[in-house]
C-alpha cells in the first residue's frame, strides 16, 4: 500500500491511496488509523481524507469515522451520517 500525504499546519491531509485489492483486507482502513497515528504523533489535531464520493462502494470506509465533517461552500460542515 502507498499512500500520498501532504503535512498542514494543523493536520495531514490525505492527497491518494493505492494499493492492490485482497479480499477480506481494509487497506483504506488501515491508511487512515496509520494518518491519524501519525498525526498524533506530530501533534497535529486533524486528518483530511481526502476526496469521498458516497455512492462509491470503495470508498465507504470514510463513512465509519467520526467526528466527520465535510467542505460545502467555503464551510466546514459537521455530518452525523454521511448518508
Amino acid at each position: 500500500m502507498v499512500s500520498i500525504v501532504d503535512m498542514l499546519n494543523d493536520g495531514l491531509s490525505a492527497v491518494y491511496t493505492f494499493y492492490a485489492p485482497e479480499p477480506h483486507a481494509s487497506f483504506g482502513t488501515y491508511g487512515v488509523l496509520w494518518q491519524i497515528q501519525q498525526a498524533k504523533e506530530l501533534g497535529l489535531a486533524y486528518v483530511y481524507m481526502g476526496y469521498w464520493i458516497g455512492a462509491s462502494p470503495k470508498m465507504q470506509y470514510k463513512e465509519r469515522f467520526k467526528p466527520c465533517e465535510s467542505l460545502q461552500h467555503g464551510e466546514w460542515k459537521a455530518h452525523l451520517s454521511l448518508r
